[in-house]
C-alpha cells in the first residue's frame, strides 16, 4: 500500500460538480485514488506539508506533437503561417528514428509534468526511419504521466496534392493495420488506466476521404476515441471549400467524425452552425492558443464554444509551433485572448484553470481525472504561493493572475513525479544533453 498525506492546503481548488474550495484541508492519497478529504488527518505513509500552497488537480493536455521539442525556433520558420511552416519543418522530420522519438518525448513530458501536467494526449502522425508510436509510449511510462497516445497518420504526398513529402506518408491499409496492432498492444479502456490509445489521421489536407471514414469505423469496432486537426486557419478553410466543397465542420460530420468520442484540434474558424453540430454531438475541442498566436492563425471562439456546451480542453501543441509546452502558460493565455475578443468579463481565471483541469479530462473521456473528489484518481498538483510571483495577491488561488507556472510537487496516481521543483523519476540533465546532441545533429545535416 502507498499513501501520501498532503497536509494543510491553503486551498485546495477541487473542480468538483459544486465548485468547492476548502481551506486547511488535507488530502490523504492512497493506492492511486483519492482516499480522504478532510482536516486532522493521519498516515502511516509520508507527509507533504502544503502550507502556503494552493491544491488543485493535475492539469490535462488535450493535444500535442511531443517530437516537436527537437525543432523549436527553426529557422525558416519561425514567422510562417501553418502551411509554409510545415513545409519547412517536414523535411527535417524526416531524418527523425527512434531514438529521436523516445528522447524528445521524454523532454516533452518532463516539461510537461513540471507545468502541473498528469495526463497528455499526443498527436505523432508521421513514422520515419522505424520509429513507432511504442517509441512514445515507452517515455511515458519511463517519466510517469498519464497518456493518451493516438496513432496519426498522413497519406497524401506532395505528388498527389498534399502536403508532406511523399517520403513521410504511409500505405493507409498499414496504417489502418498498425492502429489496430498500438491498440490491442497498448489500449486499457479501464478506469484508471495509465496508457489509452486513439486513432489520429493528421489532417483533412493530409489524408484521403476513406481513410478519414475508415479510421472513424475502426475506432468504434475497438472502443476508442478518435482526433485529428480541423478548421485551424484561413488556409485550411480554403482547402477545405475548394477540395471538398463544404466547411471542415460539415466534412467531419459526413464522415463520422462528431460525437462525444471525437476531439478535434484548434477549431480557430468554427463557425455558428459548426459550434452548434459540435455541441449538440458533445464532440470535444483541443483549444491550443499559444500555437495559435505563434502561426498567426487567429484566436478561437471559446467563449462561444462554451457557452454552446461544447466540451473544450486546452493543448500545447507541439513545441515547433509554441516553442514551449507549459500547460498553465496555455491557461492563461487563454484567459487574456478572451478577454481581448469579447471584453474583461469574459472569462475568469478560475474559469479557464477548470478548462485546463476537468474540461481536458472530460474531452478526453476520463471521469476519473480531473477534479478533487473522493473516489477519484489521485493525479494532484500543488503550486507554492509563497514566491514572487504571488506577493502581494489578495487571492492566492487566483493562480492565473498571479502565481507560479511550475509546480512544486505533482503526484501521478499516487506516486510522486515532481518533488521539490525537480523531476523525480528520470535524470533529467542526462536527458537534456542527450536532447540537445540530437538536435545539433540534426542541425549539422
Amino acid at each position: 500500500m502507498t499513501e501520501f498525506l498532503i497536509r494543510n492546503a491553503h486551498t485546495i481548488l477541487t473542480m468538483n460538480d459544486t465548485g468547492s474550495e476548502l481551506t486547511g484541508h488535507d488530502l490523504l492519497l492512497r493506492d492511486g485514488v483519492i482516499a480522504e478529504i478532510g482536516v486532522g488527518l493521519s498516515t502511516s505513509g509520508e507527509v507533504v506539508d502544503a502550507k502556503n500552497c494552493v491544491v488543485t488537480p493535475g492539469l490535462v493536455n488535450t493535444h500535442h506533437h511531443l517530437y516537436q521539442t527537437l525543432t523549436r525556433a527553426v529557422p525558416g520558420g519561425q514567422d510562417a503561417l501553418l502551411f509554409g511552416w510545415l513545409k519547412t519543418l517536414y523535411p527535417i522530420w524526416s531524418r527523425f528514428g527512434p531514438d529521436e522519438m523516445r528522447v524528445s518525448a521524454l523532454i516533452g513530458l518532463a516539461e510537461l509534468a513540471l507545468s502541473g501536467c498528469t495526463l497528455t494526449s499526443d498527436h505523432l502522425y508521421l513514422y520515419p526511419n522505424g520509429a513507432r508510436l511504442d517509441d512514445t509510449i515507452d517515455a511515458a511510462r519511463e517519466i510517469g504521466l498519464r497518456f493518451h497516445a493516438t496513432r496519426g497518420a498522413m497519406s497524401i504526398g506532395e505528388s498527389s496534392g498534399g502536403l508532406p513529402p511523399d517520403s513521410l506518408v504511409e500505405n493507409e491499409d498499414a496504417i489502418l493495420n498498425d492502429c489496430v496492432r498500438v491498440i490491442d498492444a497498448f489500449h486499457d479502456p479501464s478506469e484508471g488506466a495509465m496508457v489509452r490509445v486513439g486513432v489520429a489521421p493528421c489532417s483533412p489536407f493530409s489524408v484521403s476521404r476513406e481513410l478519414m471514414r475508415d479510421a472513424a469505423i475502426l475506432a468504434r469496432d475497438k472502443g476508442v476515441m478518435l482526433h485529428t486537426h480541423l478548421a485551424e486557419n484561413e488556409e485550411d478553410i480554403a482547402y477545405s471549400l475548394e477540395t471538398f466543397g463544404c466547411r471542415p465542420g460539415q466534412y467531419a460530420e459526413d464522415l463520422g467524425w462528431t460525437g462525444s468520442d471525437v476531439w478535434h484540434a484548434h477549431c480557430v474558424k468554427l463557425d455558428g452552425r459548426e459550434i452548434r453540430l459540435f455541441a449538440n454531438s458533445r464532440t470535444g475541442v483541443a483549444h491550443c492558443p499559444c500555437s495559435n498566436c505563434r502561426l498567426g492563425s487567429g484566436i478561437a471562439p471559446v467563449r462561444a464554444m462554451r457557452d454552446a456546451g461544447v466540451p473544450v480542453g486546452l493543448g500545447v501543441d507541439g513545441s515547433a509551433s509554441n516553442d514551449a509546452g507549459n500547460l498553465m502558460a496555455e491557461a492563461r493565455q487563454t484567459m487574456l485572448l478572451q478577454r481581448v475578443a469579447n471584453g474583461a468579463d469574459a472569462i475568469s481565471a478560475r474559469e479557464a484553470l477548470y478548462i485546463a483541469t476537468r474540461g481536458g479530462a472530460e474531452v478526453l473521456g476520463r471521469t476519473d481525472c480531473g477534479q478533487v473528489a473522493v473516489g477519484k484518481r489521485a493525479d494532484i498538483a500543488i503550486w507554492d504561493v509563497s514566491g514572487i510571483e504571488s506577493a502581494g495577491s489578495w487571492d492566492p488561488a487566483a493562480l492565473l493572475l498571479a502565481g507560479p507556472m511550475q509546480v512544486r510537487d505533482l503526484f501521478v496516481e499516487g506516486r510522486q513525479i515532481v518533488r521539490d521543483g525537480h523531476i523525480s523519476t528520470i535524470p533529467l540533465a542526462q536527458v537534456i544533453n542527450q536532447q540537445n546532441t540530437l538536435a545539433r545533429a540534426l542541425v549539422d545535416a
